[in-house]
This record gives structure tokens, sequence and C-alpha cells, in this order.
């Protein structure tokens, strides 16, 4: 074993975490190389050509690159694990009325724990992913994820959910890099292809992103199950008629299928009695969200309010806010009105570049 330590770098094919593969072998450390399969394309109902992280094509760029530098690569076939966690509450989420955020059930709640595991059996001291973002161990001794150097990269939003026990072996090699530094590591590496390797933005398991006619493919009876419903106001006036709630979501403008003369918005979804509320912009406004599920990073507990900046969704600039915890409710006020906040995406928080934790949001 290396005077740097054994680790187990999560390798998807992709440039990012082939880099931060290779970066890592050559500071010294013993790699080794896996790649998770977590879903297959056929099963979720797509009919062109596998892209992606979990590709033949994919696992094969991963392997070649383990080969070539001669450290060992495996592949892991999580895809049992993964459908039954993820893509289900994927579906159930939209049942009960709620946007699910995948990408972050998988990260915390499958891959990571899929990572430990086999790196406990490998005997490898840390695991390492390819993330945009940072980590360190704070004074009071917890391990806190901060943003990563290249602001249109940063990944901590997704990452709210590690807990303590796993950032503490946990390693980001990518975070004090941008995204344009990567690439030319690849060019210099002589991997032009894989530099120049597109990315994907979508939900890894949604064929064309069309996360309707995914939920018709998981559920054939969905549509029988829901049924038509109303669209109403605020005010209960019934308006039109929709073909089912769990295929909208909020701050939905576009796709309504209803004209009522002017700019309208999916402002409430109310799964209880099949109805889907519409108003006018303004009326996403909220001054206060409530988030659970919380996890902590940088403090165990917050014991009086505290002043943060708090995203509501991955591209969220994040707004001015007070958080206040209630056990495991984090109640959120916002000085202005923040718009389109949605149950069940996450609320991530934030002191200055550093993660303060996160959850789901109720309201």
């Amino acid at each position: 074993m290396s005077k740097r330590g054994r680790v187990l770098v999560a390798m998807s094919g992709g440039v990012d975490s082939s880099v931060a593969a290779v970066m890592l072998h050559e500071q010294g450390y013993e790699v080794i190389g896996i790649t998770m399969k977590t879903w297959d394309y056929a099963s979720s109902g797509g009919s062109s050509k596998e892209t992606g992280c979990c590709s033949l094509d994919s696992i094969n760029d991963a392997r070649s690159l383990a080969v070539n530098y001669g450290f060992p690569h495996f592949i892991l076939d999580i895809r049992n694990e993964f459908g039954d966690y993820v893509i289900d509450n994927f579906v159930e989420e939209y049942i009960a009325g709620r946007t699910p955020n995948p990408c972050v059930l998988c990260n915390t709640h499958i891959k990571w724990e899929a990572l430990i595991k086999r790196a406990n059996k490998l005997d490898c001291e840390f695991i390492a992913t390819g993330h945009y973002a940072n980590i360190r161990q704070h004074d009071n001794g917890r391990y806190v994820i901060s943003k990563g150097l290249d602001e249109h990269k940063d990944q901590s939003y997704v990452l709210w959910g590690v807990t303590q026990e796993n950032l503490a072996r946990t390693q980001f090699p990518l975070g004090s890099f941008r995204k344009s530094e990567i690439k030319q590591m690849a060019y210099d590496m002589g991997q032009k292809e894989l530099a120049n390797k597109s990315e994907s933005y979508e939900i890894c398991f949604v064929p064309n992103n069309d996360y309707r006619e995914f939920l018709r493919h998981r559920r054939p009876s969905l549509d029988q199950e829901i049924g038509p419903g109303n669209f109403i106001l605020s005010d209960g006036t019934v308006v039109g008629q929709h073909i089912g709630y769990p295929y909208f979501t909020i701050g939905q403008r576009k796709g309504l299928g209803i004209a009522l003369g002017k700019p309208m918005f999916v402002i409430e979804i109310l799964p209880e009695s099949n109805s889907v509320v519409l108003g006018e912009e303004h009326e996403l406004e909220r001054t206060q969200a409530l988030v659970r599920n919380i996890n902590l990073v940088k403090y165990a507990s917050l014991e009086e309010p505290l002043e943060a900046v708090t995203k509501i969704r991955y591209k969220d600039p994040g707004a001015v806010s007070t958080l206040i915890q209630q056990g495991d409710i984090m109640q959120v006020d916002f000085p202005h009105a923040v718009k389109g906040i949605a149950p069940g995406q996450s609320a991530v928080f934030y002191e200055g570049n550093d993660l303060l934790g996160g959850g789901f949001l109720m309201k």
C-alpha cells in the first residue's frame, strides 16, 4: 500500500471522475476505480441509444483509463438498490403531489453507502468522487462541505445528505479547480475524446427527460388510478380540467393545456382532491418554508436562530434567510419573498461558502 493510502474512486466514465482518479494516482495514492451500474435504459422505457454514466461505452471508458494508468477497476451492479429506493421514491413523490430530488437520494443513500461498503471490503481508507466541492475538518471536529471553486459547476447542493461518518472518509479532488482546467488536464493526458465528451443534465433514468412518460411506464395504471381533475384558483373557483395532478409541478407555466387570458402558474397541488391550483406569478411568493428530514453538516444542531443563505433548487442563487431548528424540522424565514417553493425539492443552507445542511421542502 502507498504511503498516501488506498482510495476507491467512483468512475462514471466522464471527464470529471476520470481526471479525479488520475490526479489521485499521480499524487501517490493507491487508486482502485469502481463504476456503479445504477440502471439500464430498457427498463426505463427508452428506445434510443443508451447514453450517460451507466452506458456500456461509459463503463468501457472508465475501465480503459484504469488499464492505461495501471490501477484496478471494478464494476458494481446496484440496479436493484437504486430501483427500489431512488426510482420507487421518484414515482411515489409525484403521486404524493411533490417534486422529487432523485440525485440527492442517489448520492446519499445509494452511491455513498455502496462506495463505503466496497471500500471496507477492499481495505480502502478513503473514497473519492468527481464532484465540484471541497471538504475539510472544522475547528469543532465536524467535517464540512464547502462550495467548489467553479461557481458554475459547484455541486455542494446535492451533497447535503452525506453523513459525518462518510464525509470523514471522502475526498473531492476537483474542488479547487475550474471545469476548463479539468478539461485541459484531460487534453494533456492525451484523452481528447474524454475532454470533449458531452454532459447530460437530465435525470439519468428518465428517457428524453420526459418524466410524465416515465411515470406511465413505471405505473401503467396511473391514469386510471388518478383520472382527470380540476384546475382551480386559490379561492376554489373551477376554471378547467387537467389530465391528473402528478403531471404538474409547482411554478409550471407552459404545457398546462388551458388559456385564461393571462400567464398562469401552478401554485399548489392538492392530491386529496386531484386539484391543481393556478395563480398569477406573484402568488408563487412565500416568506416562509418548512424543511423536513434535515441533515446538519457544519454544526450538530442550531441552538438559536441563525442567518444563512438558503437555496430552494439547484440553480437557485440563494436568498438571505433565518433558520430556526425545531427538532428534525427547520423553519426558514425569508425577509424578502421567494418564488416557487416546491414540496419534495431540497432546501440547502449555506454560511458563506460552507454547507450548513439541508432537507426536503414541506411547503
